[in-house]
């Protein structure tokens, strides 16, 4: 027989299974479409399989014909197994063959799941029910939103997209779904366990048998996110920790201020049992250093803000006080209010505070204050002597000759005599009155409240004689004495840091004068200096912006009319004064650096503008005025050197220096020796304003000076004055009997000059010649100037 003709032999009896057995082999002949969908085969693979592979027990033979069922089991394809009522029965064309029908007694699970939809659905957990082959038979929205199963995926029912879905949460799909197999579909186990998805979410998973009657269907699955529950349970957790093993005391107050809980922190930090303080006020800690007022207006910022935090001091069980800070919270959430305290012991730190305070503001040798601490205290005595119109007085004091006593007796004897003296001196003070050391032996007191001039006398004498009186260290008597250095305020109208200052520099007047004394601070003094110092500070900035310029004043030889040189004379081209003569500002630099910088500079122009002229056509001698302590500086000739080095075309006979009278004098054998050295390199030199500064005889004779130049203030005065005459006919006589060229200065009119030519002065310079005038004027006055006709027959 073919397949078909088999296959022809059974009927489709709707669900009912039919399969045809070869009696001689067991083998299945044909099968019909209710036997391939319940057992998952396709005929080709029924045909051919021995019917043992799927009925599970042996075909009893009593069966052979008779259509009695009974109950068994069939193999499904995928493994698993279908409860069946079953019966068979041989055909009678055909004995060799058997027919095998069967009924399934599992009715489908989505039947049995249909009926419990609601439920599903009402239930608050995620919930999934698989069949016996692990397939998804239902599920609820709560179990698609926690997993976040799309829409389209979840109404296509697709088991594969689900369970992707779900992997996919899970982060690591393999693992899971190992896990999920693990529970086997009909087992009797019960499951729960926790389960961390990607996004961090936790979910816990419970399962257990679903069960139809006494029979096990397949498995129910429920899911519920617990993130937010472990999260407070995580933070219960964390605060009961922290309550218990705080180093900070905690306390819980009710709405009424008093205790309902403390930690074991607070029981150290006080001293207090729980026991003890369950119930009580903390008020009863109270040290009394903080009136009621403190406690009033802790609890009004508590009732308005909810919070409070500062410190404050309280007593603990064993009477001894102790700091805290403290802070206070509100718990809002809680009804009725609650209040939660936390503590700290700041005894420590204070004291800490405290020893950095001294340390800061007390000086670590004698214990006064120091510098610091009166800085702030004079700034405090600055505003109340505003105030109340009532003078101060700082007095800067030093201790004279105390490194005597330190090389003498050592240094240990040395701060033991510093503790002594201002121990001494800090009680000579009044009461209010601030001593303290500014550094080494020096030491400064703030006396406020100072009644008159008289006060200051009396205070200052005492203090005085404090210092000088005798001091026994280590058998020997020690004695000593003060320089003190005074300011008044507000004659001194300046703020703290210039007052001490002030009183400093006083103090050393006072060292300056003799010792064991006082000085008082002059502010219209101070005003000078500062005037003058500002006005050094302009002139070296003019030198740096190249302000100044060199005028220059003709000398001539009267008698002949030659033109033979130029006095250079420095302006000053002021920005906002316009053209400021030397006597402006040369005083206000004589004996400072900027002499010595500006006499550079006057050199450097004049040798400058002598080249000028010289490629002009003009060649004339040029002579310049060098100050005293310029002309004593030790490189003075090596940088003159350099200068005319620099110069080549300037001939060094044609330059000449002008050194005054009185400068050369006072260092006559240095300034000797230099001229000596100048003229060796060809340059001349020339007595300024000779006669002025009584030189005798001996010191004409050992200046080497070529020239003498009589001061002007002789000169103008010659025509009317005899004793004037006869002092520039005496210089002219000297000047003939030493050799020396002489020249007069300040000729104002033609009768001077024809005076100095009868006296035999033929050499002259001044206003009756010309004035002093810009370089680029020299050359145009020389090609005119002529001598006046009543010197031509002097």
């Amino acid at each position: 027989m073919t397949t078909d003709d088999y296959n022809g032999l059974l009927i489709e009896y709707g669900d009912e299974i039919l399969i045809l057995v070869d009696l001689a082999t067991l083998r299945i002949r044909a099968a019909n479409g209710a036997a391939t969908r319940h057992l998952g085969y396709t005929q080709d693979e029924l045909i051919g399989k021995p019917v043992t592979d799927i009925v599970r027990e042996d075909i009893p033979l009593g069966l052979l014909g008779d259509t009695r069922r009974v109950e068994t089991r069939y193999r499904r394809a995928d493994g698993g197994t279908l409860a069946v009522s079953r019966s068979a029965f041989r055909p009678t064309a055909h004995p060799e063959l058997l027919v095998i029908g069967a009924i399934s007694c599992e009715p489908p699970l989505s039947d049995t799941v249909a009926h419990l939809g609601a439920a599903l659905e009402a239930a608050g957990a995620g919930l999934l029910l698989l069949d016996q082959d692990g397939h998804i038979a239902s599920m609820n929205r709560q179990f698609a939103e926690i997993w976040r199963i799309p829409g389209q995926t979840l109404e296509a029912g697709d088991d594969a997209a689900i369970f992707q879905r779900v992997e996919s949460c899970m982060g690591d799909a393999k693992a899971y779904r190992q896990r999920l197999l693990a529970i086997h579909p009909d087992g009797e186990d019960e499951t729960c366990d926790l389960l961390k998805l990607a996004d961090g979410r936790l979910v816990e998973r419970k399962s257990r048998p679903a069960r139809l009657g006494r029979k096990i269907i397949g498995r129910v699955f429920s899911f519920t996110d617990v993130t937010e529950d472990k999260a407070r349970e995580s933070q219960l957790k964390l605060a009961a920790g922290v309550f218990s093993n705080a180093h900070e005391g905690i306390i819980i107050a009710d709405a009424a201020g008093n205790i309902i809980d403390v930690n074991a922190a607070f029981c150290h930090i006080t001293g207090y049992e729980r026991e003890e303080s369950i119930g009580r006020n903390p008020r009863f800690l109270a040290s009394g250093r903080q009136g009621l007022e403190f406690y009033q207006a802790m609890w009004k910022e508590l009732s308005v803000y909810g919070h409070w935090e500062g410190e404050l001091w309280n007593r603990a069980k064993s009477g001894k006080l102790y700091a805290e800070r403290l802070s206070i919270s509100t718990v809002e959430d809680s009804v009725p209010r609650h209040y939660v305290a936390i503590l700290s012991d700041i005894t420590e730190l204070k004291e800490y505070q405290r020893q950095i305070e001294r340390m800061a503001h007390y000086d670590g040798l004698t214990g006064v204050p120091n510098r610091a601490l009166l800085a702030d205290r004079l700034n405090l005595a600055i505003v109340q002597a505003q105030r109340y119109q009532r003078p101060l007085m700082l007095i800067y004091l030093d201790i004279d000759g105390f490194k005597n006593i330190n090389d003498l007796h050592g240094h240990e004897t040395g701060d033991q005599l510093l503790v002594a003296l201002a121990h001494r001196l800090r009680d000579a003070l009044r009461e209010g009155d601030t001593l303290a050391r500014l550094g080494g032996d020096e030491f400064g007191a703030v006396i406020t409240d100072v009644d008159g001039p008289g006060e200051c006398k009396h205070i200052l004498e005492r203090l005085l004689n404090v210092a000088a009186s005798p001091i026994t260290l280590r058998q020997n008597t020690l004695q000593l004495s003060a320089s003190l250095g005074v300011t008044l305020f507000p004659q001194d109208n300046s703020n703290a840091d210039t007052l001490l200052r002030h009183a400093a520099q006083a103090m050393y007047q006072a060292k300056q004068t003799g010792k064991n004394r006082y000085a008082l601070f002059d502010p219209e003094k101070e005003q000078q200096t500062q005037t003058h110092h500002r006005s050094l500070e302009r002139i070296a900035q003019a030198i740096e912006q190249n302000e100044f310029e060199l005028y220059f004043q003709p000398k001539v030889n009267m008698r002949t009319g030659a033109f033979i040189g130029a006095e250079a004379l420095i302006r000053w081209n002021h920005p906002e004064r316009g053209l400021v003569p030397p006597g402006d500002f040369l005083p206000s630099i004589e004996g400072s650096e900027l002499t010595v910088r500006l006499g550079e500079w006057v050199m450097d122009a004049a040798l400058r503008q002598m080249v000028l002229w010289r490629d002009a056509g003009l060649d004339i001698a040029v002579s310049v005025n060098i100050a005293a302590n310029h002309l004593q500086q030790p490189d003075f000739l090596r940088k003159l050197e350099k200068k005319l080095a620099a110069h080549p075309t300037v001939s060094p006979e044609r330059f000449e220096l002008e050194v005054l009278e009185t400068a050369a004098i006072e260092g006559i054998s240095q300034i000797s020796s230099l001229i000596e050295n100048c003229q060796a390199l060809g340059v001349s030199f020339s007595l300024d304003d000779f006669g002025t500064g009584y030189s005798s005889l001996t010191y004409l004779r050992r200046l080497p000076a070529n020239m003498l130049k009589i001061d002007q203030s002789f000169v103008r005065d010659m025509l009317w004055s005899a004793g004037d005459k006869a002092i520039v006919e005496g210089i002219i006589g000297l000047a003939s009997a030493f050799r020396r060229a002489v020249i007069a200065e300040g000729v104002e009119t033609e009768e001077h000059g024809k005076l100095l030519l009868h006296l035999g002065c033929d050499l002259a310079q001044g206003y009756g010649i010309a004035r002093p005038m810009p370089a680029s004027r020299l050359p145009s006055w020389a090609s005119v100037w002529r001598p006046p006709p009543l010197w031509a027959n002097g």
